[in-house]
């Protein structure tokens, strides 16, 4: 099978206005302190983030909880924090019952994200459809093609982004004996690593950025997976070109939600991501900006 590859290229980066969604940045925006909660998938991306706005601002001290994605939006609806990033905008109830308490809530797209497979390097089996994996989810499959072994199929943890896409991709159907989750997308990839039956499933943002000491260290040891929309179509692996065309299938998107103040750190850190500096080091993580007109370039064809 020919294999296109394809190259991501930024145009330019234009700064983003929408009504006043979004304001500029002013004093109050580079200074004071806050906690944010933040879906563990996205943690390489947003220490990145925080690192670079607080070199710049330096006034400016923000705290990031790294969680599950239910337990950033308990928590922004608990009203302990005022700003959170996930996978998914609020639905429209969880919006009504935020208006009844008089809560302003602001969302808007960073970029788009994608949901890796990952497998040891000895696995053999490299592809995987999307029918296959609902199989998989759904206790249909639970061996490999080539050698016919168990598949341990390992996830983060419960109620996670990851955990969630799943569960919708596989119609809620019961969880499988052989699905399990650890704690961390961290802990999936060394326990890929460490037995070579396993089916990992992490927030691409973990392997995705190879200017990264610790992202090469991921990498050694595990083998990410090519995964196709179904028999008939070409399989892809997650890279940033496959995402922004879809033809990767496994996509989904990061989101910003926010109550803080229009004039706050909160809303600062908020147009900082969705500003120039914030949308290059997204796509320097290899994830899709949402605010960057961009092209594709076809580099070779095998």
């Amino acid at each position: 099978m020919s294999e296109k590859i394809l190259s991501f290229a930024i145009v330019s980066l234009l700064m983003y206005s929408c009504g006043d969604a979004f304001v500029h940045d002013g004093p109050s925006h580079s200074r004071g302190k806050t906690k944010i909660f933040v879906e563990e998938s996205f943690k390489p991306l947003f220490e990145t983030s925080i690192y670079t706005f607080e070199s710049q601002y330096q006034s400016a001290e923000i705290s990031a909880v790294y969680c599950t994605e239910s337990q950033a939006i308990d928590s922004f609806i608990a009203n302990k924090t005022k700003t959170l990033f996930i996978t998914r905008d609020f639905t429209d109830k969880e919006k009504v019952k935020l208006r009844k308490s008089q809560v302003e809530v602001r969302s808007q797209v960073l970029a788009n994200d994608a949901v890796a497979l990952i497998v040891h390097p000895d696995n053999l089996d490299s592809n995987l459809t999307v029918p296959g994996l609902i199989n998989v989810l759904k206790g249909n499959k639970n061996t490999w093609e080539t050698s016919g072994k168990s598949i341990d199929l390992v996830f983060d943890s419960q109620n996670s982004a990851n955990f969630i896409y799943l569960k919708k991709l596989a119609g809620d159907s019961p969880i499988p004996s052989n699905m399990f989750a650890v704690n961390s997308n961290k802990e999936v990839i060394e326990y890929v690593k460490n037995h070579k039956n396993a089916l990992g499933v992490i927030g691409v943002n973990w392997i995705s950025d190879e200017d990264d000491e610790a992202v090469l260290d991921f990498l050694d040891g595990i083998k990410v997976m090519q995964v196709a929309k179904d028999e008939e179509s070409d399989f892809f692996k997650p890279y940033q070109a496959y995402i922004h065309t879809k033809e990767y299938p496994l996509t989904r998107q990061l989101w910003a939600i926010n109550k803080g103040s229009r004039s706050g750190l909160n809303t600062g850190f908020v147009n900082f991501l969705h500003g120039e500096k914030g949308q290059l080091i997204i796509h320097k993580s290899s994830l899709v900006p949402a605010n960057t007109p961009i092209r594709m370039m076809q580099i070779k064809t095998e």
